[in-house]
């Protein structure tokens, strides 16, 4: 039909770290870090996403690597509407005429404002309609859960900048609990000891290498070491140390810990029926804090429920963007519920 070449429902998963891009039947279209460089002098943007990445703490004064997202909230309004334009572009540069319908995702905790703000930003970037769904039932539905049915379905979703825990039942979220601890906080607690125990000073991308590399939430028996360069404190000449993976382990310590207690506040919360059924389902992990070693069998020690990370953990939420933008009228009551969830923000 004509009208399904000049339309297009879209999903999107507007995050913190990294921005997807859900084509209706087409599948993932754009995947791409959430970083912008701009020129200082004459405001123009030099690079967006990938190519801005590459930048990171190596620009002249006067250009500036900006994420325009700070713990799933917007914080740069004019960079966010530049970064989705971009977007947008890649997918339409063979359409004439481009009609959306757009599906994102969004932080459970966020203000009416700041929902409103990124409302905004998906509009002035040329889409026609916004609808918003919280993270963590978008993840639930990229995972494949039965929301709809009287049964718990428990989901953690450890992004970049937010943690976002729900229990979601009958199509809509419980309990829930968003808090300010995820990826990012874990490259500053490694950027902070490697301060304080090596004297040397590093930037992101070398504290997310060490993360990945050889980062873990329980020890293993695997003996990982990762060599990096810095520059040392003292004498402000570059210095290089080898790191072990048992010191990353130590370094983002609290930070897993205060994950973990948020998880059992919201499972404390939960009405006793639902309680029980996530003892018989597990919790599920998605999201690419997820993918920290160990972390998984953590939660299932800590809490005494299974836990599994879902298949393709980074793209859990936007392929759930995904299945509602391919539904719209389907998931049509999840957009415009007026009920909140219980809320407790940390």
């Amino acid at each position: 039909m004509i009208w399904d070449y000049i339309t297009k429902d879209i999903g999107i998963d507007l995050g913190t770290a990294n921005s997807l891009v859900y084509l209706k039947g087409e599948g993932i279209v754009v995947n791409e870090p959430s970083i912008a460089a701009v020129n200082n002098k004459t405001g123009k943007v030099l690079a967006i996403g990938e190519e801005a990445k590459k930048m990171l703490g190596r620009t002249p004064a006067h250009i500036t690597v900006i994420r325009p997202l700070i713990n799933g909230v917007i914080s740069d309004f004019d960079m966010t509407h530049e970064m989705l334009r971009h977007f947008f572009k890649k997918i339409t540069s063979n359409r004439i005429f481009n009609y959306y319908r757009s599906v994102i995702g969004i932080p459970s905790n966020l203000t009416e404002v700041e929902r409103k703000s990124v409302e905004d930003a998906v509009v002035t970037a040329g889409a026609a309609k916004a609808y918003l769904i919280e993270e963590p039932v978008a993840a639930a539905i990229g995972a494949r859960l039965p929301i709809n049915e009287p049964t718990a379905n428990m989901i953690i979703d450890i992004g970049g900048g937010t943690t976002d825990i729900a229990i979601i039942s009958m199509g809509g979220t419980v309990t829930s609990k968003s808090l300010k601890i995820a990826g990012d906080k874990f490259n500053d607690d490694i950027i902070k000891f490697i301060r304080d125990e090596f004297k040397l000073a590093i930037g992101e991308p070398t504290a997310e290498e060490l993360k990945t590399t050889i980062g873990s939430a329980t020890p293993i028996d695997e003996k990982l070491e990762l060599t990096i360069r810095g520059r040392d404190m003292a004498t402000g000449l570059p210095r290089e140390i080898t790191v072990k993976g048992s010191q990353i382990r130590s370094a983002i310590n609290r930070s897993v810990g205060l994950i973990i207690e948020a998880i059992k506040e919201t499972i404390e919360i939960a009405p006793p029926e639902l309680t029980g059924d996530i003892l018989k389902r597990g919790i599920y992990l998605c999201g690419g804090g997820s993918l920290l070693r160990g972390i998984d069998q953590l939660i299932e020690k800590e809490i005494s429920v299974a836990a599994t990370v879902v298949d393709d953990p980074l793209t859990c939420v936007v392929r759930g963007t995904g299945i509602a933008a391919e539904n719209i009228s389907e998931y049509h009551q999840i957009f415009t519920t007026a009920l909140k969830p219980i809320d407790i923000n940390i």
